[in-house]
């Protein structure tokens, strides 16, 4: 007992050593890459070597004064302009640049010291402290500064005191407010129908034998797993002023209007999330015991009965989080309502337009809108998660639910019901698939079939198509790593500091892509931070935003491996970070990417933090396709449409491959 007593302080001293030495590691290689980068960047402004300039900023050297011999007759001569400019970078100089710039060096070589001794420390007892300190650091600096800095941009006013003017504006003027009460009510809808539509359709296809239900299952994952702005374009040439349904049923005397404002948003969402709800309660379906229905129905209790008094209560948490993730996907979905919602003005476009608007926009303004809308999001999500915590039950699906074969009247609505809902729902995949293929003239469809608006697509944005898979690629593998360590801690090394890395790993659910975009874009966007108009900043948001479904799905799969046989490889001398990389990680890979191929897709047709975030270098295919549909060069924003449809299709195949599921449910 005495040696336990004396070798448990030890260690926790050295490791916490070690957490210090590493932190103050990075804070220091941080100085030093911020010190060098200033120095570069003023040098080559001002046409000096990086010591002649610091020399100047630090007063070592005094700048000449212009002179009349800087003239030559009003205009100033290459030495006066050099004098000048000089000048004026000087000026820009801040008290933190003099103090980092002479010392970018020392302080690089002391970091990457600091950094080595607190990592050995670490490692020499134990690899994991470290991973939590780095993911700690990776939230704090990519997540929770860039959310600081919004909140400091909505608060602080030009004078640099605090204030709610921006707030008092928001309410005060109909045009704000009511596009906060214009994203609820979509949002609340939205979610409403597809709760209504997805509900009855897994129940009919859970227990009852629907045929192609295989087929079905496919065509419904392509139709979710599209850019939701692609099915709003393909409405609009459905149900558009000159949509083909639009003049097909005018042809006949009936006038059914239009597809856009408030209406035509809900419909393309509810038909585009849906599926979401139904993936979620066909889980649910999977583990629940046939038996508890069987005894209901043996009571006298069967019917629309049954469902409301047995199914739907034992459904409640499933239905909830499925109908929680509709609601964030459509609270934060910015290209459908810029497309057809006219003047039906919803938040993430209201940001959008201020903090880009050159006539009357504000980036104060958009900054404390963002800021309602993390609080919204934020307080149903916490709403969500108290409800389903308070109804939280476990069941041993001993005998799972298994289709059987009905008959008469209600096998045939079933199979109506069915067939109509997802032919509704992939309609306009299909009618985009279809344009790809259709000969133009110009930007105008012609008659005839042809492969020309695929040729015009390579010839003018290939570079947008493979940059959109690099950059996805680079994205699904860091997810992937980090994926896999952060669930390993939150499952396997449970403490406050884990806990709190799992908390800031999940926050990225409540924030809409356009909003965190915006985010990123306000902290990294001046020197010595300056991270915007790379591909860097593009594969950190797609990073962040991905990583907590990935998390979720890591954790769970981590659950189902026994502690046991790691333990039996450490038994055997195995150490820990060998343990999770040779025996753990192969146990979680196929689960693991089996959910990253569905992140994959999920970035892939990612619109509202790209437009954000893009220069014309890292412009993306979805961002082609929005450009080619706001032009009204209809055939290429088909094709590069089609070529994200096939993207998804062959994804989802590797996906059943990988996995040997038959569909997915969450």
């Amino acid at each position: 007992m005495r040696t336990l007593k004396v070798i448990r302080p030890r260690k926790t001293g050295v490791m916490i050593l070690g957490i210090v030495l590493l932190v103050l590691g990075i804070v220091a290689g941080a100085l030093g890459l911020m010190g060098r980068s200033q120095a570069d960047y003023y040098a080559r402004k001002v046409k000096l070597s990086q010591g002649e300039f610091i020399e100047y900023a630090t007063g070592k050297r005094e700048v000449e004064p212009i002179t009349e011999a800087d003239y030559k007759g009003r205009n100033l001569t290459a030495a006066g302009k050099a004098k000048q400019t000089l000048n004026e970078q000087l000026a820009k100089v801040t008290e933190l640049d003099r103090v980092i710039m002479p010392l970018r060096y020392p302080a690089l070589i002391a970091g990457l010291i600091l950094l080595a001794a607190g990592a050995w420390l670490l490692i020499s007892h134990d690899v994991w402290p470290m991973v939590t300190v780095l993911a700690i650091i990776f939230y704090l600096v990519f997540l929770m500064y860039p959310l600081y800095m919004l909140l400091r941009q909505a608060l602080i006013n030009s004078e640099g005191h605090l204030s709610f003017e921006m707030y008092e504006k928001i309410f005060s003027r109909a045009y704000y407010s009511n596009a906060i009460w214009h994203s609820l009510l979509i949002s609340a809808v939205v979610t409403l129908v597809s709760v209504l539509i997805a509900t009855p359709m897994a129940y009919i296809m859970s227990t009852m034998k629907i045929k192609g239900a295989g087929v079905l299952q496919i065509l419904i994952l392509v139709s979710s797993m599209s850019a939701p702005f692609i099915g709003a374009y393909a409405w609009i040439q459905l149900c558009g002023r000159n949509g083909i349904v639009t003049n097909l049923l005018a042809s006949i005397g009936i006038n059914i209007g239009d597809i856009y404002g408030f209406k035509g948003c809900v419909i393309v969402m509810s038909f585009q999330l849906y599926s979401l709800v139904f993936m979620f309660i066909s889980g649910a379906f999977k583990s629940m015991d046939n038996s508890l229905i069987e005894a209901c129905e043996s009571l006298g209790c069967s019917g629309l009965k049954k469902v409301f008094k047995v199914v739907l209560p034992l459904m409640l948490p499933t239905l909830l989080a499925g109908a929680l993730l509709v609601f964030m996907r459509a609270f934060a979905d910015y290209g459908t309502p810029m497309l057809i919602g006219e003047n039906y003005i919803t938040l993430p476009v209201l940001v959008y337009k201020e903090f880009f608007s050159e006539l009357g926009g504000s980036e104060n303004l958009a900054a404390a809108i963002s800021i309602i809308a993390i609080i919204i999001t934020t307080s149903v999500f916490l709403l969500q998660k108290y409800i389903s915590n308070r109804k939280i039950f476990s069941i041993s699906a001993l005998h799972p639910v298994e289709a059987h074969q009905a008959k008469g009247v209600r096998n045939v609505l079933a199979h109506v019901y069915c067939y109509v809902m997802v032919g509704i729902a992939i309609m306009p995949q299909c009618l985009v698939i279809f344009n790809s293929f259709r000969n133009t003239s110009g930007r105008m469809f012609a008659p005839g079939f042809s492969l020309k608006s695929y040729g015009e697509a390579f010839d003018t944005v290939s570079r947008s198509i493979w940059m959109t898979y690099l950059m996805s690629t680079i994205a699904i593998v860091c997810i992937v790593v980090v994926a896999c360590m952060i669930a390993y801690l939150v499952v396997r090394r449970r403490n406050i500091f884990n806990a709190t890395v799992d908390v800031m790993s999940m926050f990225p659910e409540t924030v809409a892509g356009s909003i965190l975009g915006i985010a990123l874009l306000t902290a990294f966007n001046k020197r010595p931070l300056l991270l915007s108009g790379g591909m860097f900043i593009m594969i950190l948001s797609y990073t962040i935003r991905r990583l907590p479904y990935t998390i979720r799905s890591s954790a769970a799969i981590l659950r189902n491996i026994p502690p046991s046989i790691e333990e039996a490889a450490v038994s055997l001398g195995t150490s820990n970070v060998k343990t999770f990389f040779r025996v753990t990680t192969p146990m979680m890979m196929p689960g693991v990417v089996s959910g990253a191929i569905l992140s994959w897709i999920m970035i892939i047709t990612e619109l509202s933090t790209s437009i954000i975030l893009y220069n014309p270098s890292t412009k993306t295919m979805t961002l082609e396709i929005y450009s080619q549909v706001i032009r009204g060069n209809d055939g290429v924003a088909s094709a590069i449409s089609a070529i994200l449809t096939f993207s998804t299709v062959i994804a989802l195949a590797l996906f059943f491959k990988i996995s040997g599921k038959k569909e997915i449910t969450l």
